[in-house]
């Protein structure tokens, strides 16, 4: 289901990231993801991460993910709530936590419409909170519009 994974570099460090990060262990949700991130011609590369602490690995460059440089950082998390292991809560916690890894934006995209959700994940510094629809073409459209404002339209510096 993932996309070509990342393991090394594929640009300098001087140039902005061009890959995703998803952070889903919903099989179904993350193939629905991709496909409509796909059919809104995101063609960037999506890392598929199936749980919070394989996400933590990835991102800090630790376990697994060892030979990854901290430099090579994605363009945008798409992160769901309730993960096994480590939840995404604290994986947000210890991203915007890190000067290495606070200013990559990370949009929590949940199931989750429960308020203390919300509120705790804009103070953990949260860029963006949407609650999964449940139609199938409202998902859609929500997940292609996350994915143009994100990669396409959204100015980050240089991380």
């Amino acid at each position: 289901m993932t996309d070509q994974p990342i393991d090394q570099p594929t640009e300098p460090f001087s140039q902005q990231p061009t890959f995703i990060v998803l952070v889903e262990d919903n099989p179904t949700d993350a193939e629905l993801t991709i496909r409509a991130l796909r059919r809104g011609r995101i063609s960037n590369q999506i890392q598929l991460l199936e749980d919070g602490a394989e996400a933590l690995d990835f991102l800090f460059c630790q376990g697994n993910y060892a030979h990854r440089s901290m430099t090579n950082q994605p363009k945008v998390i798409l992160l769901d709530l309730k993960l096994p292991r480590i939840s995404g809560l604290e994986v947000l916690r210890q991203l915007k936590s890190d000067p290495r890894t606070q200013m990559i934006p990370v949009v929590v995209l949940t199931s989750s419409a429960e308020d203390q959700d919300m509120i705790e994940s804009y103070q953990l510094g949260v860029n963006s909170y949407i609650v999964k629809p449940v139609d199938f073409e409202q998902f859609n459209e929500a997940v292609k519009q996350l994915g143009f404002y994100w990669v396409l339209f959204n100015q980050s510096p240089l991380l």
